[in-house]
Order: structure tokens, then C-alpha cells, then sequence
């Protein structure tokens, strides 16, 4: 019993302490650190026995190592946020030296880094443009010369060392120097400077025309250009070769400051450690195993390290300038200078270049050429400094003032959720100002402002839902109930609304013992407009039918419609109905009394079972169909359009004989016009599904229709009212 009391003590206190995992993380990360140590444990014990297992346990180790660090750390941030910044007052300590004091920092140091960067990369722009200007300048007059012994040639004469000569005592950059002419490959021309020994030189194989490089021949640096004329079908070569020495460094240093060359540099790639770096040295002697660098910016188009410690300084020129204040501070920065190999080709062993200088010097080199200009610039950028420095003093003043306006709405909109909470909805948070804080406390107000609004609407909703239902069973009693069936026809029926109510409408009035008028109609639109109109042209058929159609008062004009005169006001009862005189007359009282977009499809017709006649018109609606027993079908079009969209219409009126044993199929829209992937449902599935059932009774037929419409709807909202009116002559 000892062991699990100490246990629990021991978790007890974890607890306590708010180091006991309660996180996946956690556990994972404690799961993991006993891995690394159960590793750690175990390579420790392998180093002796068996050091390639130790080795490679090593490995995973660190890894596992790092894994578990990066996971504390993701815990100790937890930690840290669970601890100190649950409180709104240390969560806008910390959001202000996230949002103002570390970008500022960020800043500085960019700004920092960036000056120095900027100044050393002009620093050493200003030294490589010195050597480019010294290059183009020997190219310039090796070219010229090249000129004058072509031009020489052609008349017949000889190039002589006394034209170069004659240079060397004109112009006192010649007196170093070294010209050497070749002639298809001969040496005809090889002048040296006044002291030193002419040297001999052989063209390479690699090398190009027009040649312009630092190269490195026998272990010294030249500047090098080369130019080749065609003169009198032969090649005139020309080479023009200055020692890159410490006179030459010293002419690059100038007034900048301390120029050093350094000759057998290492060189390694930005990305490569310096364990792996793979150097190149020349025979000063082996490199030093330190590790320090410049980042180099490669003429020969790679980025290298040129490691200061390995390198052997060949010369060194210049001093750097005395500072002009305390700001003015040492700039050292480094670049690498292109050098071919003369005998190979090869770019592989550039020379570096470091300048040490002052930030007075480059101002002077950067703004020496704006004159007048430059202490305007000066005092522009003074200005800027200090408008800088008050607009971060005003942001501090801000962000101290915006504490207590942000607390406050914070504690406003808690207390206004305790008045949500208690149900009051009529609290309205305060609004003094015009900020986001305000916007939110409006945004609040509008809240409980729309959920006092939903709770009304909910409210009459409900009313409205209950009114739908009432609309809905009232709705159900004006569909036929008991359907009255005759001795010679079977009638049925069925209407299911895509809604509450339904637009469409059907109705059997039985107007005596042999006659039977049949109504199928589809109203326009959906909802409780549509099943209004429903109601309204159930009631009208059912009156005219059964008590008469008016008689007109005045003559009809040839070719109008009934509806087109004037009404009289007795009826004459008994009179027989006929279904184009029906659909005229409530195609009149439709038109006079709905809205103009408000209109219905309507087919009425009625059976005789005497000599089986079936008499209609169509308004409009989906043509119904008889179909006969051996797959024949009639369409029954005949009539006019639609009812209630235009006045002064007729209808014609057709008759067909319903044969013992045909089916009557009249039906809505919502039967046929339902899509899927595959398309609408159609009119010619409905055929042939009733034609396959026909012997079967009304109902069942209704049945196996309507669930293959929601068989080919699936999931999807039943797009319209479904209304079948089947009839069978028996």
C-alpha cells in the first residue's frame, strides 16, 4: 500500500506544480523524452562493447533530442499563455510589444543590417568599378594600337618597338606596361617596360576575341587585353598586360581607405560547412583550421565564403581615414575578383578584396557628385528622422490612452451579457466614440436589437405556420373526397404540394347519373396566391357547372369568345354544360380579377356514359392522353391558352370516344419535369409505366407512378406539385 500512496503524492504534486501531462501533447512529449533517455541509456552501454551500434544509436539520440526539445518548448508556450495571459491587461501588455516594441526593434536591426551591407557593397562597388575602369582603359588603348599596326601594315611598313616607346614617354600609365604583337601565330612585336626583361608569352588555346580579364600567370596577376585584326589575310593578335600589384592597389585605394589583396584565398560555397568545404590553395602553404568568412558575391557567378583566416594577403595599400565623429564608423566588407588562369582557362581561383573604410568616405563618394544638393539631402533626411521619432512617441502615448478604453468596453459588453442572459433583450450598450471597440458595442446592440426582431418573427411565424395549416386541411377539402364513380368510367385522383399548398388543382362533379365533368389545372406560382386562385376556380366550376352558365345578353361578334361580352345577371339553370363556354367565362373573370401574372392551365371535359363521348377543351394545360389497349395513344389538344392572362379569347371544344378498357391520363408538370444526372423524368417514362400497369386498379397506378417521380428526384426538394387524374372506361 506504500507504493501507490507515494504514487499519488508524487502525481499530486506534478499536479500542483501544473507539470503532470494532461494534453495529448503532453503525453506524447513525456513518452518521447523517456524514448530518448531509454536510447541515450543504451548507447552509453553499447560505446565499449559494440561502438557501430553506438554510433548509430547516436543518431536518433539527437534526433529524438531535438524532437523533444521543439516539443517542450511548444508546452512551456502553452504554459506560459495558461499562466499570464488569462487576464485582458497582460494580453495587451504582451499585444503591444508584439505590435510596437519588437517591429520597432525588427526595424532598427534591418535598418542596421541593411546600412552596413549597403556600405560595404559600395565600398567594394567603388573598387571593382576602379579595376573595370582600368580594364576598359587598357582595352581602349590596345585597340588603338591594334589600329595603327593594321593601318601600318596595309601600306607596307613594319611595326616597330619605338611607336610603344613613344607612348611610355607621352602618357606615364604605359611605363608598366607590357605590349606583345603576334602575326599568324609569330611574335613580330615584344615590348617591355624601361628596367624590366621582356616576357614571353603564348596565346592559349581558350581564349576569345576580344579578351579583357584578370588573369594569373605564373603566380602573378595581370590585367590582360587581347585584340585580333584581320590584316592582309593574315591575323594580327595583339596583347596588352599591366601587373595587378601593390602600385596598382595603391592607384584602387586612393582616398577610400585600406585596400587588402588576398592571392591564395580559400573559397567555399555559402551553403557548405567548413568542415566540408572543399578548398583550393596556392603554394604560400597550407590554410589555417580557423573558421571565419566574408560573404562573398562572386564575380565569376557564384556565392562564396572567402575565408580571411585561410587566405594569404598578397598586397596591401591604403590606410583608413581618421574618423570625422563617433558615428563614423569602420566599414569592412569583402569581394572576389574574377581571375583566369592564362594557360588553362580556368575561373576557379578568384582573388579576394577587402576594404576597410570609413562612413565619411562613402558619403563623400556616394554624394560628392550632387554638390549644392548634397546638404539638402542631409537635412531631409534629419527631418524624416525626427518625424519618425515623434510618430512612434505618439503611437506609445496611443497605445497607453487605448488600455483603459479597451478594458471598458470589455467589461460593458459582459455586463450587457448578463442582461442577455437574464432575457433582456432591451439593454443597449452606451456608445461614446467612433472606433472598433464602438463598432463592436453597435454590432452587440444590433444583436440583441435582431433577437428581439427573430423572437417577434418566430412568434408570427408560428402564426403563420398555424395559418398554413388551417389553409392546408381547408385546402384538403376542396380535392374530391368521395369520388362518385360511374357505371361505364372509373375515375381517381391525386395531388401531393412541393409546399404547404398546392397550385395545382383537379375535381370529378358528377352532373347526373350518366354525366361526369372531369377538371385538371395548374395555377401559376407556388404558396398561398396560387392555392387562393386554386380555390377560386374550384368554386366557379363547380357553380357553372352546376347551375348554369350565364346566358349573354347582347349577340357575340363572329370569332369571340364568350367571355368577350357583357354577362347577364339571371342564369338559366338546366342548360348544358359545355367545357369552351366554361373555360371563356372564367377565363373573363380571372382576367378582370387577378394581378396580369396571374394566370392557370385548365382542362375540363365532360363524359356522357350514354354513348361514351368524352367532350373537352384545353386551356393551356399539359395535353391528356388515351391510351388504348394495344399501345395506341390521342392526345386531347384541342382549345385555346392559358386562362386569366388575356381577355376576349375562345376555345375550341373536341369530343373522343372512350373505349371499353382505354385509360384517361391527364397530369401536372411536377410528374414529368423533375431532373436528375440523367435528365427529366418525361412524359414518355409516365407512358410507359401506366401503360405496363394498366390492369392494375387507379390507385395502385397513382402509387407506382408517384414513387418512381421520387425514386428519379432522390434527395433532392420536390421542385413542384405532383397531381395524376387517371380515368378507365369499363
Amino acid at each position: 500500500m506504500a507504493l501507490p500512496y507515494r504514487y499519488l503524492r508524487f502525481r499530486l504534486r506534478l499536479s500542483e506544480a501544473g507539470l503532470l501531462p494532461t494534453s495529448k501533447l503532453a503525453f506524447i512529449t513525456w513518452y518521447m523524452l523517456g524514448l530518448d533517455v531509454l536510447l541515450f541509456g543504451l548507447q552509453q552501454a553499447l560505446a565499449f562493447s559494440k561502438p557501430s551500434f553506438a554510433r548509430n544509436l547516436g543518431g536518433w539520440v539527437s534526433f529524438l533530442s531535438f524532437v523533444v526539445a521543439i516539443l517542450f518548448i511548444v508546452l512551456a508556450i502553452r504554459w506560459i499563455k495558461a499562466k499570464m495571459l488569462w487576464r485582458l491587461r497582460n494580453r495587451l501588455i504582451v499585444t503591444y510589444v508584439f505590435f510596437g516594441l519588437i517591429p520597432v526593434v525588427l526595424l532598427v536591426a534591418l535598418a542596421i543590417g541593411s546600412y552596413y551591407l549597403f556600405a560595404g557593397q559600395l565600398a567594394t562597388f567603388i573598387v571593382t568599378t576602379r579595376l573595370n575602369t582600368e580594364l576598359q582603359s587598357l582595352d581602349a588603348a590596345n585597340s588603338m594600337i591594334a589600329h595603327e599596326i593594321r593601318a601600318k601594315m596595309q601600306h607596307g611598313g613594319i611595326p616597330e618597338v619605338d611607336a610603344i616607346e613613344g607612348l611610355r614617354l607621352s602618357e606615364k600609365s604605359w611605363n608598366v606596361r607590357h605590349v606583345q604583337v603576334w602575326l599568324d601565330g609569330k611574335v613580330i612585336l615584344n615590348s617591355s617596360p624601361v628596367g624590366t626583361t621582356a616576357f614571353s608569352s603564348t596565346l592559349p588555346a581558350h581564349m576569345r576575341n576580344p579578351f579583357r580579364e584578370v588573369v594569373r600567370n605564373n603566380e602573378r596577376l595581370f590585367l590582360r587585353v587581347v585584340k585580333t585584326v584581320p590584316v592582309n589575310g593574315k591575323e594580327l593578335t595583339v596583347l596588352t598586360s599591366e601587373a595587378l600589384d601593390q602600385r596598382l592597389l595603391q592607384e584602387f585605394a586612393g582616398d577610400l581607405g585600406e585596400l587588402t589583396l588576398f592571392k591564395g584565398i580559400t573559397l567555399r560555397k555559402a551553403s557548405q560547412s567548413p568542415g566540408n568545404a572543399d578548398t583550393t590553395r596556392d603554394n604560400s602553404g597550407p590554410a589555417s583550421n580557423a573558421d571565419s568568412g566574408l560573404l562573398l558575391d562572386n564575380a565569376c557567378g557564384k556565392t562564396n565564403v572567402l575565408d580571411t583566416l585561410k587566405a594569404t594577403p598578397a598586397y596591401s595599400a591604403g590606410i583608413v581615414p581618421p574618423p570625422t565623429s563617433s558615428l563614423d564608423h569602420t566599414i569592412s566588407f569583402g569581394t572576389s575578383v574574377c581571375v583566369v588562369d592564362w594557360q588553362t582557362g580556368d575561373t576557379m581561383n578568384p582573388v579576394g578584396v577587402t576594404v576597410q573604410t570609413r562612413v565619411s568616405k562613402l558619403y563623400e563618394q556616394l554624394f560628392g557628385a550632387l554638390g549644392d544638393l548634397a546638404p539638402a539631402i542631409e537635412s531631409s533626411l534629419l527631418v524624416l528622422a525626427i518625424i519618425f521619432g515623434v510618430i512612434e512617441l505618439l503611437a506609445l502615448y496611443i497605445g497607453t490612452r487605448l488600455t483603459r478604453t479597451v478594458t471598458g468596453a470589455v467589461a460593458q459588453i459582459y455586463v450587457a451579457t448578463q442582461h442577455i442572459n437574464r432575457g433582456d433583450f432591451s439593454h443597449r450598450i452606451p456608445i461614446r466614440s467612433s472606433d472598433q471597440l464602438s463598432a463592436l458595442a453597435n454590432s452587440f446592440n444590433s444583436m440583441t436589437a435582431s433577437m428581439e426582431q427573430l423572437i417577434e418573427e418566430q412568434k408570427q411565424k408560428q402564426r403563420l405556420e398555424n395559418e398554413l395549416a388551417i389553409a392546408q386541411e381547408v385546402q384538403e377539402q376542396l380535392y374530391p373526397r368521395h369520388i362518385s364513380q360511374l357505371a361505364s368510367l372509373e375515375v381517381f385522383g391525386f395531388c401531393r404540394p412541393a409546399r404547404t399548398v398546392s397550385g395545382d388543382y383537379y375535381d370529378f362533379l358528377k352532373l347526373d347519373s350518366e354525366k361526369l365533368l372531369l377538371a385538371v389545372g395548374d395555377i401559376s406560382g407556388k404558396g398561398i396566391s396560387a392555392a387562393l386562385l386554386m380555390a377560386t376556380i374550384h368554386s366557379a366550376v363547380r357553380a357553372y357547372s352546376l347551375e348554369g352558365i350565364p346566358i349573354l345578353r347582347e349577340a357575340v361578334s363572329m370569332g369571340a369568345g364568350l367571355g368577350s361580352g357583357n354577362m347577364l345577371g339571371v342564369r338559366r339553370t338546366g342548360t348544358e354544360v359545355s367545357p369552351s363556354n366554361l373555360l371563356a367565362l372564367l377565363n373573363h373573370q380571372l382576367y378582370e380579377s387577378t394581378p396580369m401574372e396571374k394566370y392557370a392551365t385548365l382542362f375540363l371535359g365532360v363524359y356522357d356514359g350514354e354513348d361514351r363521348k368524352f367532350t373537352y377543351s384545353n386551356g393551356g394545360h399539359l395535353p391528356p392522353i388515351v391510351l388504348a389497349e394495344d399501345g395506341s395513344l390521342r392526345r386531347l389538344e384541342s382549345g385555346g391558352t392559358v386562362v386569366g392572362l388575356f381577355d376576349n379569347c375562345s376555345y375550341e371544344e373536341s369530343s373522343v370516344q372512350l373505349r371499353r378498357g382505354e385509360i384517361f391520363l391527364a397530369y401536372s408538370d411536377g410528374v414529368t419535369e423533375p431532373e436528375n444526372d440523367f435528365g427529366e423524368f418525361g412524359e414518355e417514362r409516365l407512358i410507359e409505366l401506366v401503360q405496363e400497369n394498366r390492369d392494375l386498379p387507379l390507385a395502385k397506378i397513382s402509387e407506382i407512378v408517384t414513387a418512381a417521380v421520387d425514386d428519379w428526384i432522390g434527395a433532392n426538394e420536390q421542385p413542384d406539385d405532383v397531381t395524376l387524374v387517371l380515368a378507365r372506361a369499363r
